[in-house]
């Protein structure tokens, strides 16, 4: 499709006081296993060169990925069976290991060399480095699934002072060393309030919070706090939405300006929300923002 030149003009004119308030500005990018599942390769190489311009045009991106659905996939072309405990994937030794293999020899590569190739110095970090995440094991009956004690950004932080964007599997280690399955959502969000990060994107596989699951429209652009908890109790946040929903608000409650969910499978959806008036998907922001 071609688009006029004075329309072409308009867009860069109105992404213009957006490059000018996150310049210097750290914004975590959440790039979830849903979205990354229903991505083609052309479709993880626009998020790249996405990324590269966010890096271009001043501003600090960090990357942070899951692996869910790639994890599952794994599992079962080596003959074993997922299971699941309270909607968590329990996780023994061998699990563990084939966790590893995923996020840190497939995807974190993968999409390290893909931004690398769009223009941008990308560098891996796993939860293990420099115990980036720190954890216990959230339940026996879970395995090696960790809940997130203490964050140390150095490796992530040094790689931002060198200009280089941090590309982050979600894994960490206890006192002992032992490697733990993080869910990303909570590790992204705990980096980003970390990382004293203006913004974090969720990219995921839907449009938002909606009031209606069926109805794609029905995307609330902006909720605070109390609204959130709010819609929660009323039942219309529920299931795979609530942990998402949490990470949102951790990371708001924590400092970070606003929290976004986003549409993953949407062409540029993180420069839709960073670089025009309107955004898309649904904003978290503190209670005293919309008061």
């Amino acid at each position: 499709m071609k688009i006029a030149p004075k329309t072409r003009a308009a867009v860069l004119s109105e992404a213009l006081p957006h490059l000018q308030r996150f310049a210097g500005q750290v914004i975590v990018v959440k790039y979830g296993g849903n979205a990354l599942a229903e991505s083609t390769e052309d479709a993880m190489e626009v998020f790249a060169r996405d990324i590269a311009l966010l890096q271009a045009v001043g501003m600090k991106p960090v990357v942070v990925h899951g692996g869910g659905p790639q994890i599952s996939a794994m599992m079962n072309r080596l003959g074993k069976q997922s299971t699941f405990h309270n909607g968590l994937r329990v996780t023994d030794a061998e699990t563990i290991e084939i966790v590893g293999m995923v996020l840190l020899g497939t995807i974190n590569p993968m999409l390290v060399s893909m931004i690398n190739k769009a223009g941008a110095n990308a560098a891996g970090v796993s939860g293990q480095d420099m115990g980036l995440f720190q954890c216990v094991q959230r339940d026996v009956a879970l395995g090696f699934v960790g809940d997130i004690t203490a964050v140390n950004p150095a490796a992530v932080q040094g790689l931002l002072d060198d200009e280089v964007v941090p590309v982050v599997a979600t894994i960490g280690t206890d006192e002992h060393g032992q490697m733990y399955n993080i869910n990303a959502d909570t590790a992204a969000s705990a980096l980003a309030v970390s990382l004293k990060a203006t913004k974090i994107l969720f990219l995921t596989d839907i449009a938002g919070v909606m009031r209606d699951p069926n109805d794609a429209e029905s995307v609330i652009s902006t909720l605070s706090t109390a609204q959130a908890a709010a819609l929660q109790a009323d039942g219309i946040i529920t299931g795979g939405m609530i942990p998402k929903v949490e990470s949102c608000l951790h990371a708001v409650q924590g400092g970070v300006s606003a929290a976004h969910i986003l549409d993953g499978r949407v062409a540029h959806v993180a420069l839709l929300e960073l670089l025009t008036d309107t955004g898309v998907g649904t904003m978290f922001v503190p209670d005293e923002v919309v008061s």
